[in-house]
């Protein structure tokens, strides 16, 4: 879900949050001290808090974003798309040869092989496209856009992810976006 956030002092409010996120914004309030990063620059932007999940945010607030985090000391840090790279075979578009080899190298240097991109794809398959055969996207389709089909009412009902398993459905699907982040550094040479 993409938040249309109303930024507080030391806290943004999210007035349409409907439980999809209670470890992030309990009663609809995400505390800055919750957060852990942000990306006003992301698509959409977002905001990583410390337990671990992304609260997405309408890119119109993209400056108020930057203006919050500044104000309250979070860091700013720009990540790979993995989900945006992932996603990207469904678009309204195609490509060519060399754009898919590049999409790979990007995923392989952020933790998902071509294996498991395969296999990620194939499980999102049926969702997405039935999402982007609404949304006709063309330009992006990212980690937002994957949470809001599986809960979508655009999306055929036995396609959606069933409510008891979007709390475990949500947490894959973020883990995946953090595998950079828990990418080996290689050692230095001496």
């Amino acid at each position: 879900m993409i938040f249309d956030p109303l930024f507080d002092g030391d806290r943004v409010r999210l007035p349409e949050c409907d439980g999809a996120m209670p470890d992030a914004a309990p009663g609809g309030v995400l505390y800055a001290s919750a957060a852990q990063e942000a990306d006003p620059a992301a698509i959409p932007p977002e905001i990583r808090t410390r337990s671990g999940e992304i609260v997405f945010v309408t890119s119109v607030l993209r400056a108020e974003l930057e203006r919050f985090c500044t104000g309250n000391g979070i860091p700013l840090r720009s990540r790979p798309d993995v989900w945006g790279d992932l996603l990207e075979p469904f678009l309204d578009t195609g490509s060519d040869r060399r754009h898919r080899a590049a999409t790979l190298d990007r995923l392989a240097a952020a933790g998902v092989d071509a294996t498991e991109a395969a296999a990620i794809r194939e499980r999102v398959r049926p969702l997405i496209e039935a999402y982007n055969s609404v949304h006709l996207d063309w330009f992006h389709l990212g980690l937002a856009d994957l949470l809001d089909a599986a809960r979508s009412d655009l999306v055929p009902e036995e396609l959606r992810i069933p409510p008891g398993d979007l709390r475990a459905f949500r947490a894959w699907a973020t883990d995946i976006a953090a595998r950079p982040d828990r990418q080996e550094t290689p050692p230095r040479a001496r």
